[in-house]
């Protein structure tokens, strides 16, 4: 079997102002390196155009509304101060969900082992009714949400390891006792949440928050300890994956120290516990990282383990 590859060039037409981090190179910067050769044997699919409904999983109709409608004519606009669209921001949005949802699906019918989805603008601080931190839309509880309605799942884990606390992926699962979310962050941080008292309505959420400069000794001692037993412990039928790889010690929006080596181990970890407990159903999504070359380099090995998995 193989790893898919969910992704689509409209990514680059979703323009930031000037400046801005979360912006076109990202995408440049990560489908360069994985034009590879050693990536030649990756199923690579479009990540399609969601349906409406799946946004309704997880967003109100008045707040879907809301951002279609400030898509603007020409130029930018702000929806809040770090979130931003443009004229062609639309189409990458809905592809973000898109893509999550036809991997979830990929994944579940058997179509491929595990799958990694490229798509920008991110997802994991989209709350229920507000755009912020460069998310529009929940992509990955919104693709949580779907394996659980659509595919029957019992219970699905997401696990979040970005520098920033995925706020809105909690937010979105909060009353969700079919999902475990886990999350590992730096804090103090933006946005201010993850603290590890924050358990959710079920006590379906795991935070464990680092302190600045944190590497990759202390971050594998909190997998091993924590993250990875809470997972095995609820028995997923899949895992989800976001991301972000902004805990490089070379992003400029943070202060962690990992490196390529650390984004390759929690990610070969979580394909072994996938492998163990849900029968390696595994699909991982795009969120920060900011520093180009150390972006391409983490995905290209993080890309790497889940081709080891599939093996």
């Amino acid at each position: 079997m193989t790893t898919a590859l969910l992704t689509h060039s409209s990514s680059l037409n979703h323009v930031t102002p000037p400046g801005h981090p979360e912006r076109v190179a990202r995408y440049e910067a990560i489908t360069s390196a994985l034009a590879a050769d050693r990536f030649a044997p990756l199923d690579r699919r479009e990540a399609p155009v969601c349906e409406r409904s799946e946004l309704l999983r997880c967003h109100p109709e008045d707040y879907v509304n809301g951002v279609e409608a400030a898509i603007p004519a020409s130029g930018h606009r702000s929806l809040d101060p770090d979130t931003h669209v443009s004229p062609d921001s639309r189409e990458p949005a809905l592809r973000a969900v898109g893509g999550c949802c036809a991997a979830v699906d990929a994944v579940l019918q058997g179509e491929a082992d595990n799958a990694f989805v490229a798509m920008r603008p991110p997802g994991h601080h989209a709350e229920t009714a507000r755009a912020m931190g460069f998310c529009l839309f929940g992509n990955i509880a919104i693709a949580a949400k779907r394996a659980l309605d659509e595919h029957g799942l019992g219970r699905i884990a997401v696990v979040d390891f970005d520098v920033h606390h995925g706020n809105g992926t909690q937010d979105l699962l909060w009353n969700e006792e079919r999902a475990l979310f886990c999350s590992t962050h730096q804090m103090p941080l933006y946005p201010g949440t993850g603290a590890a008292g924050e358990r959710g309505a079920h006590g379906n959420v795991l935070n464990a928050p680092l302190d600045p400069m944190t590497g990759g000794e202390e971050m594998r001692r909190v997998y091993g300890d924590l993250i990875l037993p809470a997972i095995a412990d609820f028995k997923p039928d899949m895992i989800l994956v976001s991301a972000g790889f902004d805990a490089h010690r070379e992003d400029p929006l943070a202060s962690l120290n990992w490196q390529e080596e650390d984004f390759a181990w929690v990610t070969r970890r979580l394909c072994e516990l996938a492998g163990e407990v849900c029968g390696g159903r595994l699909v991982s999504t795009l969120e920060g990282g900011y520093d180009l070359e150390a972006l391409a380099a983490s995905v290209a090995v993080h890309v790497e383990e889940l081709m080891g998995a599939a093996a």
